[in-house]
């Protein structure tokens, strides 16, 4: 079902690559105004080969100057904005907690986690504003469930979770939405280096672990990210304007992340 965007004002981090890419590219496909950014010059090159009506920048999110730089250029240019997805984040480092160092620690709470806050208080004043819009944070399963040798990417996930809902509440009266998506194991290159990092942690082998993140779910299947950029794009459009504060699982029904 293709579903009207038309006029919409996007912003999507991390949108130069991965599944921000697609989340950017599915909607500019329906017809809205999308801004990325991206901490990758070459993936912004990129992602305009692929979709030139996109509108870039260069910028990490967890740098605020450079968040509060983007934030109000991007909302310039386009002359608002209705719709933020927080899709930043890395995989943070793996293996056993007490193994860990605190820089990496640090790096995926700072990425995952704090470049949301930083984003999100740029963009809420204008939403409240106008008195409509809807925030998106991308979270994952991990957010839901502990996720062993993966304590940072984990803590930080369920922290989004807890951001959203307090998001949802501040900003209900304001006719602005918020909600959190939580995907599954993905079909993308990112999901790789996560199978990376368990096979290093536990010592097994890649058909093993693989094998492992299958088995977690009901419905043994990865998630493709045009699933979850579909659902997005419900949630923004008019069809989702009473949806607000809800932590929305697309993963084929977790039932363990012991992989």
């Amino acid at each position: 079902m293709k579903i009207d965007v038309t006029g919409l004002r996007i912003i999507v981090t991390a949108g130069g690559s991965g599944l921000g890419n697609v989340i950017a590219k599915t909607f500019a496909e329906n017809g809205a105004d999308v801004c990325i950014c991206d901490i990758s010059a070459e993936a912004l090159e990129n992602a305009l080969r692929v979709t030139p009506s996109l509108r870039t920048w260069l910028a990490d999110v967890s740098n605020a100057d450079q968040v509060a730089l983007f934030m109000a250029e991007a909302i310039s240019s386009m002359g608002g904005i209705d719709v933020l997805v927080n899709n930043a984040g890395i995989a943070g480092p793996g293996g056993h907690l007490e193994e860990l160092d605190e820089a990496g620690w640090r790096l995926t709470l700072d990425v995952n986690l704090t470049g949301m806050f930083l984003t999100s208080r740029c963009a809420i004043p204008h939403l409240k504003k106008q008195q409509s819009g809807s925030i998106v944070n991308i979270a994952s399963t991990a957010g839901l469930w502990g996720f062993p040798y993966r304590a940072p990417y984990c803590a930080s996930k369920w922290a989004i979770v807890g951001l959203t809902k307090t998001m949802a509440m501040e900003l209900g009266e304001y006719n602005v939405r918020a909600n959190v998506i939580c995907p599954g194991s993905l079909n993308n290159e990112r999901m790789e280096h996560v199978i990376a990092l368990e096979m290093e942690a536990s010592g097994r082998t890649e058909a093993a672990v693989r094998e492992g993140f299958t088995n977690q779910v009901s419905m043994k299947t990865f998630i493709d990210p045009e699933e979850i950029a579909s659902q997005i794009l419900y949630l923004c459009s008019p069809l989702g304007k009473n949806i607000s504060g809800q932590a929305i699982c697309i993963d084929g029904h977790t039932e363990s992340m012991r992989a």
